[in-house]
């Protein structure tokens, strides 16, 4: 005979403490402690638990018994079913006050280096509409909340199971409809509900990701500070009259939003969203938008990473190029330089800056950005960074006084670490989106490297991420 799980506990009158990791709150009951999501610190409530473990567990609330004084009412009615802005019931000042916490524990209870007093968080100074990309997909099985689905008068059979939006924290086909997201400014969310709307109107198929079929796949929009915008919608083509049904679509966005300057489609046939290593076609404008940095100007094309807070990205390189304290004299490598933008942002007060960068397409904007700012010191190379950053590579291009190094969330490879410990430079500047790993990095650094500076930047109102950038002298 089987024995049956015990269900669940249902947690009463819980005071939610403080704020945790990964935009959840936390709570203790008794000797176990309790994460939470879409509350905030002074809230009394009941809980559901959701998964639990020997000594903490994850639950959800089922009813607000008392709402805390530290609360901001939600402007987003997706708030809590899209996932992606965590924080908006905490008030912008109580999430800069938690993202410094966030840096603060994660360099010291990981790190357990020595380290200086951080300056204050640098704060956006907007917190909506400020993202210049966003992602959507379109799927033909849309998410239903809870109360949709205990609502009798909706019948489900009848109900259009179309939509783009926002995939389903921990259910990847799933895609809940977006009306209005208020991350970017609102010619996005009339973009999206067009395409949305002439889809329907013309009977386009939209995607089944486990059964990989239909036309409509996904949506990315960008803009920049030039007031230009960039669209580009992922087709699935399977019969002869996709192409010609999606060149329809193409036709009527570019009609109806004549502010698109690159308009562009992929036919994606592989098994996710990525393409980076597809063919972007052209339907429209031009292959490329530009953004600008002080009096310089950036090449943004559909496959260019390029920082999705433009005011606050300008403020992150300014502390990265203080922290450099460059004079005129310094050769400068810039480690996951990207599409160059940092090396570009530093060029002119060093005397020679050399990036690298995994990806061959973001190298090759890199040397353009240099060339459309008649920039003449910067010299880029694409590859693995542990490949790459060799002896040899020192040995060739000289050795620097100034790294500068922007690695992705997982951090650096132990070997791009011994590279850098071997090479020895004067300083180092680290600029890091996740300041756990950066933790980790700067215990491996610190035989030879002090931590001299510690500026967190909130790049991302509203998510519990945030930027770190720190200096580090030679001992």
């Amino acid at each position: 005979m089987s024995s049956k799980r015990k269900p669940l506990p249902i947690l009463e009158n819980v005071l939610v403490e403080a704020v945790a990791a990964e935009g959840k709150c936390v709570a203790h009951v008794n000797d176990m402690v309790v994460f939470i999501p879409f509350c905030v610190p002074g809230d009394v409530v009941d809980l559901q638990v959701r998964r639990k473990k020997h000594h903490y567990c994850e639950a959800e609330v089922i009813r607000f018994v008392m709402y805390s004084d530290v609360r901001e009412k939600p402007v987003c009615e997706s708030f809590g079913i899209c996932g992606g802005c965590k924080w908006q019931n905490l008030p912008y000042s109580e999430q800069l006050k938690a993202k410094q916490q966030q840096v603060h524990d994660q360099l010291t209870r990981i790190g357990k280096i020595e380290l200086p007093e951080f300056r204050p968080i640098i704060g956006s100074d907007r917190i909506w509409e400020y993202r210049n990309k966003l992602e959507f997909g379109c799927s033909n099985k849309r998410w239903f909340t809870k109360e949709e689905l205990s609502n009798k008068e909706l019948d489900l059979h009848a109900t259009d199971t179309n939509a783009i939006g926002f995939h389903i924290t921990g259910a990847f086909d799933k895609i809940y409809p977006i009306g209005k997201c208020w991350l970017m400014d609102n010619l996005h969310n009339e973009i999206r509900n067009e395409i949305r709307d002439y889809a329907l109107a013309h009977q386009l198929t939209f995607y089944d990701i486990k059964e990989q079929h239909g036309l409509l796949r996904d949506i990315v929009i960008r803009n920049s500070n030039t007031d230009e915008w960039m669209l580009i919608i992922q087709f699935h083509f399977e019969s002869k009259g996709d192409e010609d049904a999606a060149k329809g679509l193409l036709q009527h966005i570019q009609d109806k939003f004549p502010q698109i300057s690159s308009l562009l489609y992929v036919d994606n046939q592989k098994g996710n969203d990525t393409f980076g290593d597809l063919d972007v076609k052209v339907f429209g404008g031009k292959d490329h938008i530009f953004e600008t940095m002080e009096d310089l100007k950036f090449k943004v094309g559909p496959k260019s990473f390029y920082q999705t807070n433009t005011d606050q990205a300008y403020h992150l390189y300014c502390v990265a190029r203080e922290f450099a304290e460059l004079t005129g004299s310094e050769l400068v490598y810039d480690l996951y330089t990207g599409t160059g933008t940092i090396a570009n942002f530093v060029a002119r007060k060093a005397r020679k800056v050399v990036g690298i960068e995994y990806v061959p397409e973001a190298i090759e904007d890199a040397k353009v950005n240099s060339k459309i700012n008649d920039i003449g010191n910067t010299l880029f190379y694409a590859g693995d960074m542990k490949d790459i950053l060799t002896p040899d590579f020192v040995h060739a291009h000289g050795r620097p006084d100034v790294i500068i190094t922007d690695p992705p969330r997982a951090g650096m490879h132990p070997d791009v670490v011994q590279v850098i410990l071997n090479t020895a430079p004067k300083r180092i500047v680290y600029v890091s989106c996740n300041p756990a790993t950066q933790a980790r990095d700067l215990a491996l650094l610190d035989a030879d490297y002090k931590v001299t500076a510690v500026q967190p930047v909130d790049m991302f109102p509203h998510t519990p991420h945030v930027e770190n950038v720190v200096q580090l002298v030679h001992r």
